[in-house]
């Protein structure tokens, strides 16, 4: 346990027998609940705002879609440094370490909620380090590639991706009832609104602990930081990690190359930020500022001198093969929409079902709470729940009838369903008893997260079959580091088509890109001269 593997080959079926399997699957269930915790750490700004309007924080609507939005970017941006840890820092070293750095996000967001009057620049920063959650799917997955054979990578990703998603359910079920007992000490807050968690409504008048919503999460970091560096490994073959060096040297490296990350995520958001929220006030469309942020920081990765840079030469192969960019495409559609919506859910159901749309002189207004709306917390957690429930069998199904097949299925259920979304979310908007529409507007939106979980592990299978060993793990970090912009697109798009009051814009235009990915699927992988037939 701990120890450094050289030649390893899961493909040898006497040596996956006889010892692989033993150490893939140890190292694969201490991935997980590592990977768990960074997906919570991430989107836990989605709950815990939820909670800062019930608590009466002094912080906009907008203010508050907007910490969700840095999240999603920053935790996007460096799933592209964190694409290219393993061959550079090793398996162990980059869990271990990216685990441990969670801590700093955590305990700053249990100081930070214990006071009402902390100003909205000290969320804005704790949102942005939450990001190194976000950033640690590309490297978990990456890794756990190589610990498998092809034959099972459907299985083995799904798994990581899918449980490891988890933290987003997880997180929205924990911190709701963490948030009701004073476990960890401090001063309670008095809720203004009702709230609620699992288990039923929570009447406003009640205490909350609000800061537990961040420290609750070092019960669980602490210990797995222990386990990712007694029992996993790094795989020091050629195809793998040949060129590692200590582990201060590793932690090192990843440091440096999150900075990079870091620095270009931070000039993206002050170019697109409001002035009032401490941006630039330029308001540059976010369209041409991801694509700037994204080739910013994989041009200054290549920068980097020495053994770094050349090793970075070698993984940047995969942006000269085409399947590469038609993943990049598709993957977005199945996990950017998963990891998008779980961050935007639960506010979203707050801001239109809680909340009556009346006309008042001649103009719709939105300001009054509905006395009758749903608990936005007592529902977000399903949606992510079965979309990651669901992800591991996506992956399984594809490894028995072909994975480009499976995605095809679910891009024209996600269409459909999208569309329906759109509809009962425009009628709620416009309606004082928004109540009303709001089990049709539930029901299709867990059909979009189940096609969603199912897409995933279908991408998952034709991402292994098309490249090869050493490309394979580098595309998965590339694909997931671009769908994870979902997580900053999503909420900013559905809180701006909100604020203008045609909250389905947004869905129709979710809808459109999931029509592209169709066609692109159906082209590289279904049509009769396919490039690679239904992998």
């Amino acid at each position: 346990m701990g120890q450094d593997l050289r030649n390893w080959n899961p493909e040898d079926e006497a040596f996956w027998e006889k010892e692989g399997k033993k150490i893939a699957n140890r190292n694969l269930w201490i991935s997980i609940p590592s990977l768990l915790c960074g997906f919570a750490v991430w989107l836990y700004w989605g709950i815990i705002t939820v909670q800062m309007l019930n608590l009466g924080f002094p912080f906009a609507k907008s203010e508050l879609f907007t910490l969700a939005a840095i999240a999603g970017l920053t935790g996007a941006t460096l799933r592209i440094p964190s694409t290219f840890f393993i061959r550079i820092a090793g398996g162990r070293n980059t869990i271990f370490f990216t685990t441990a750095l969670l801590m700093i996000p955590a305990v700053g967001a249990g100081l930070a909620l214990s006071d009402p009057n902390t100003p909205v620049w000290h969320f804005q920063i704790l949102a942005f380090l939450s990001g190194i959650g976000g950033g640690n799917f590309a490297s978990s997955m990456s890794n756990i590639s190589f610990f498998f054979p092809k034959r099972m990578q459907g299985y083995s990703l799904g798994m990581n991706a899918g449980l490891g998603n988890f933290g987003v359910t997880t997180m929205q079920i924990l911190v709701p009832l963490a948030m009701t007992i004073g476990i960890f000490g401090g001063e309670a807050l008095i809720l203004q609104n009702t709230s609620g968690t699992l288990i039923g409504k929570i009447p406003a008048g009640s205490e909350t602990y609000i800061q537990n919503a961040g420290y609750i999460w070092l019960v669980f970091l602490i210990p797995l930081a222990v386990a990712g560096w007694f029992g996993m490994n790094n795989i020091r073959d050629e195809h793998v990690s040949p060129n590692i060096s200590n582990p201060l040297g590793a932690f090192a490296t990843i440091t440096f190359m999150l900075l990079i990350g870091m620095v270009t995520a931070a000039c993206g958001l002050w170019f697109m930020l409001p002035e009032s929220v401490g941006g630039s006030g330029l308001n540059v469309s976010k369209w041409i500022v991801l694509p700037l942020v994204i080739a910013a920081t994989v041009i200054l990765l290549k920068m980097i001198p020495g053994q770094i840079g050349r090793n970075l030469t070698r993984q940047y192969k995969i942006f000269g093969n085409k399947h590469t960019w038609a993943m990049t495409i598709i993957y977005t559609m199945t996990f950017g929409s998963f990891i998008g919506y779980s961050a935007a859910f639960a506010l979203a159901i707050k801001v239109i079902f809680g909340f009556q749309h009346i006309v008042v002189d001649g103009v719709l207004t939105h300001g009054t709470a509905n006395p009758n709306g749903p608990s936005a917390l007592m529902y977000a957690w399903m949606g992510p729940f079965i979309g990651a429930l669901i992800r591991p069998l996506g992956g399984m199904i594809s490894d028995k009838i072909g994975g480009a097949k499976v995605t095809q299925i679910i891009s024209v259920v996600m269409v459909a369903s999208a569309l329906g979304v759109a509809y009962f979310m425009k009628q709620a908007y416009a309606s004082a008893t928004p109540e009303q529409y709001f089990v049709p507007f539930l029901l299709l939106f867990l059909v979009l997260f189940t096609a969603t979980g199912i897409g995933n592990g279908s991408t998952f299978r034709t991402i292994a079959m098309v490249f090869d060993k050493e490309q394979a793990g580098p595309v998965l970090g590339w694909t997931s580091a671009v769908a994870a912009y979902g997580a900053f697109i999503i909420p900013k798009v559905l809180g701006e088509q909100i604020k203008l009051a045609t909250p389905e814009l947004a869905l129709y235009g979710f809808a459109a890109f999931y029509v592209l990915c169709i066609a692109i699927n159906w082209w590289f992988y279904l049509r009769k001269n396919a490039y690679v037939q239904n992998p």
